[in-house]
């Protein structure tokens, strides 16, 4: 996707953290999977998460979705580098490498909120994961946010 005076985005994969980005402790919507499910169909999707509500592998057995075990930020980044270039979504400061290093970073302020650091480490701030999720769906509201 080229966006003018921005550049051009060349990742087909998106990574998402869990817990305050996708879902609130542990649990994602049933919107927000449907909506997944249609992400899916455009980008690889891969959940990585310390699995702090030990739900991880219990709410995406029914998506087309890899998901990873990682204990912090830097094993969360090291995992991502291996999609690069990728997108990163997240919210909490265990994010922020993995931020910092996607070619497209989104902070998802949710009901959890979001740490300074996340929100400093990306390019554009939503307020909600559908937020996010439809960006990425709808290319021409991306490239209205972000054009020079």
């Amino acid at each position: 996707m080229e966006i003018p005076n921005y550049g051009r985005i060349m990742a087909k994969t998106v990574i998402f953290d869990l817990n305050g980005t996708l879902g609130v402790e542990g649990k994602v919507k049933a919107d927000v999977k449907e909506l997944l499910k249609e992400l899916s169909e455009k980008y690889e999707i891969v959940v990585l998460s310390s699995d702090t509500f030990g739900t991880l592998k219990d709410e995406f057995n029914e998506l087309d979705i890899k998901i990873e075990r990682v204990k912090d930020g830097n094993e969360k980044l090291q995992k991502a580098l291996e999609y690069e270039p990728y997108i990163g979504v997240g919210n909490g400061n265990n994010d922020v490498r993995m931020l910092e290093n996607a070619e497209l970073a989104i902070c998802v302020i949710g009901e959890e909120g979001a740490s300074v650091e996340a929100l400093l480490a990306s390019d554009i701030v939503v307020k909600d994961i559908k937020n996010a999720i439809n960006l990425l769906l709808n290319e021409k509201r991306l490239i209205a946010t972000l054009r020079g």
